[in-house]
């Protein structure tokens, strides 16, 4: 596939907010859910979605991108891929075989923790953190913490969803100065 420079295509926001479903009162009362499995099952749609992030990041040297689990995994693998880079799951407690850090986090209903071989990343990597969504950023905010143990460059961030109402980059931005860069903005 022909890569394309960031600058000459922009992301069409109305595009990829009509493949995403809004569930209301989900999972709490009150709360609209947004739900992104409608864009990954849209072969086009889902393939936009990774050319849209990978090509806003492709000539910044990016040599690993890191994704947290679970849905993490479905945007920063095929990103990782488009760029020619290597992927690093941030996994779950347990989930990982060798020895690793461990960060705990809060989430919007509660909280939970992630952990990464100690072994994934070194001085010489240029990262890139990939995850579905960003919210109260404590998932970006945890992976931020744990890039901390290693001497690694973390120079983007990039998302299929931003909830701008909640003002997440105005949270990352106490841990980095990362170009981050979101496909959709839910006002």
């Amino acid at each position: 596939m022909e890569s394309q420079n960031h600058e000459d295509r922009l992301p069409d926001q109305q595009y990829f907010e009509n493949m995403i479903t809004s569930i209301p009162d989900y999972p709490k009362k009150g709360v609209v859910f947004k739900d992104i499995t409608t864009l990954l099952q849209d072969p086009e749609g889902f393939a936009r979605s990774i050319d849209e992030i990978a090509d806003h990041f492709l000539d910044m040297g990016i040599t690993k991108v890191v994704g947290a689990e679970a849905r993490g995994f479905m945007t920063a693998a095929p990103v990782a891929y488009r760029l020619g880079a290597g992927f690093v799951p941030a996994r779950k407690p347990g989930k990982l075989p060798r020895e690793t850090y461990h960060q705990e986090y809060d989430l919007e209903y509660g909280s939970d923790s992630l952990e990464i071989h100690k072994d994934a990343l070194n001085e010489n990597d240029r990262v890139l953190l990939v995850d579905d969504l960003i919210a109260t950023g404590g998932t970006a905010i945890a992976q931020l913490k744990l890039l901390q143990n290693f001497d690694c460059e973390v120079v983007g961030m990039g998302f299929l969803m931003e909830l701008d109402f909640l003002n997440p980059r105005d949270h990352v931005r106490k841990y980095t100065d990362a170009d981050v860069f979101s496909l959709i903005h839910v006002k």
